[in-house]
């Protein structure tokens, strides 16, 4: 069967039942995916206590799920082509729905871990797949609403999980954050069974038996889960000073270039590498990358300034940031919309500029007296532009892309955004922890014994606290210890402006590179390329 006549096939198909009934199917299980991804965060003190395990120890919860999910994702699209799209997310959901159980009842930290690799290891087909399975039912015209419908669960599930997953905690149990999935995970498996369906090039697929490609996945199993170790423990271990890190940084180098080299010779490869040829492919595979930077940057710096600079709760954060997700909310399907009326990359420039502008506008606002009222705004403001990227970017992906590729289109895109995300956490906690650094010492520079302004500001203070009733000695020292943690608060708030201009530079380098992608039809899905 010819690759010409892959296109005519998808022309006559179409799926038995509504295909908004199945965008709302598969697009629940990517949901309760995504949303684990960052619902245990909060958990990781209660779950230390319980298990009798340090806090750095805890930590690997988060690791451990994803490393095994980041090896997934990126040969979903060869998996289902193998196994079919059907069974395969059937399996994938089954796995984390079972893992899930299995995480709550874990006895230990060790048990607890290897379900967390297993629940990794299923939810890494969920989110791919189900983008795939709306890119193959929705007629081109109407892909971008498909799209923006993903793009709710994939952007807002984030935003939800901190505040949700510390509001289960501190009611009920950190087992209970696991135990929500099974309910979630059942009733998903039972609508997928009944209303998915594999088009008629699939079951071609998965007809044609490939030989498993045994290097590629232990070349790949090696990269990235070496990078997801280095990202995810650098900053904790001091990055290049410890010499684990330096270790497992040049395995994953080693072995991401010689998966490449490897890949780009197969001819069944698990990873299509081959993809990247197409400069709107890779482009946008770079979009989502900073895109995956920018939204999981600003979710960790916001709720992170808010308790340790201002002394906010964990729940009170998260209200503050949870206007951010229902904005995304009521955008998202405006989104979709304009995907039929406007061209993508005009849309992806507009939501880079104005993603770049709320990260210099949190420069301009990001202070030690800031509201909560003005941080929910500011935080609105920062998510705005992610409405506009997230579906026209999903779309452009797919420009000249043959409609087979679809699956390994979804899983290398889906790859690159959860990279980036751990990127971009790594970046934000990097730079606050060494710009603060520099800026104490800057600080403290200014406050010397010579400093006539220094001397009049402790002799103040010591003042007041000796009528507050310190005695003669302790007063200066109790002086001395409140300076310095006005200093040690005023060079974290500077850290994180610089954060912010960071973030910002990043946004504005995007927005140029938007108007190098190809022209659209907008509607079109990306289809109309294909072909040509």
């Amino acid at each position: 069967m010819s690759s010409a006549a892959v296109p005519l096939d998808l022309e006559v198909w179409r799926p038995k039942f509504n295909p908004w009934l199945i965008a709302v199917v598969v697009a629940l299980a990517a949901f309760m995916e995504v949303l684990d991804t960052s619902i245990a965060n909060v958990a990781l003190p209660y779950v230390a206590g319980d298990l009798g395990s340090s806090n750095d120890e805890s930590t690997w919860v988060l690791t451990s799920y994803l490393v095994s999910n980041a090896i997934v994702l990126p040969i979903s699209g060869w998996l289902a082509g193998a196994l079919g799209r059907k069974r395969f997310f059937m399996t994938c959901l089954v796995l984390f729905t079972a893992s899930s159980l299995l995480c709550g009842i874990a006895p230990n930290l060790g048990l607890l871990l290897l379900f967390r690799v297993l629940q990794g290891a299923g939810g890494g087909g969920l989110q791919p797949m189900a983008q795939a399975i709306l890119a193959d039912t929705f007629p081109p015209q109407q892909r971008g609403l498909a799209f923006a419908l993903y793009g709710i669960t994939a952007v807002t599930a984030p935003t939800i999980g901190p505040t949700l997953g510390g509001w289960i905690t501190f009611n009920y149990s950190w087992r209970w954050i696991f135990f929500i999935n099974l309910p979630v995970g059942l009733a998903a498996l039972f609508l997928i069974y009944t209303v998915v369906e594999d088009p008629p090039y699939l079951q071609r697929l998965r007809d044609a038996k490939v030989r498993l490609d045994y290097i590629g996945i232990g070349l790949l199993t090696l990269g990235v889960g070496a990078l997801q170790i280095v990202l995810d423990k650098g900053q904790e271990d001091d990055w290049f000073g410890s010499h684990l890190i330096t270790t497992l940084a040049i395995v994953a180098v080693a072995g991401l270039v010689a998966l490449v080299v490897w890949e780009w010779y197969q001819k069944a490869p698990i990873v299509d590498v081959r993809l990247f040829k197409s400069f709107n492919f890779a482009s946008a595979c770079l979009m989502m990358f900073v895109l995956g930077i920018m939204l999981f940057s600003s979710l960790v710096m916001m709720p992170l300034f808010l308790q340790t600079l201002l002394g906010y709760t964990s729940q009170l954060a998260g209200l503050a940031i949870s206007a951010g997700g229902l904005a995304l909310l009521l955008e998202m399907p405006i989104m979709g919309q304009l995907t039929t009326k406007v061209q993508a990359r005009y849309l992806i420039a507009f939501g880079w500029f104005c993603l770049s502008m709320a990260m210099f506008y949190s420069t301009q606002r990001i202070d030690l007296q800031i509201s909560f009222t003005s941080a929910l705004w500011l935080r609105v403001s920062q998510v705005i532009g992610l409405g506009f990227l997230f579906v026209p970017i999903t779309l452009v992906a797919y420009i000249g892309i043959p409609p087979d590729k679809n699956n390994a289109v979804a899983g290398i895109v889906n790859f690159m955004r959860n990279i980036g995300s751990s990127v971009g956490t790594s970046l934000v906690t990097t730079l606050i922890a060494r710009r603060s650094q520099f800026h104490q010492q800057v600080l403290v520079n200014h406050a010397r014994a010579g400093n006539p302004n220094f001397q009049n500001t402790l002799h103040g203070l010591s003042q007041r606290l000796a009528h507050g009733g310190l005695g003669s000695q302790q007063a200066p020292m109790g002086a001395y210890a409140r300076i310095y943690r006005s200093i040690q608060a005023q060079a974290g708030s500077l850290a994180y402006i610089d954060t912010f201009k960071v973030l910002c530079v990043g946004a504005a380098v995007m927005f140029f590179l938007a108007f190098l992608l190809k022209k659209n039809e907008p509607g079109g899905g990306g289809d109309e390329l294909a072909a040509g």
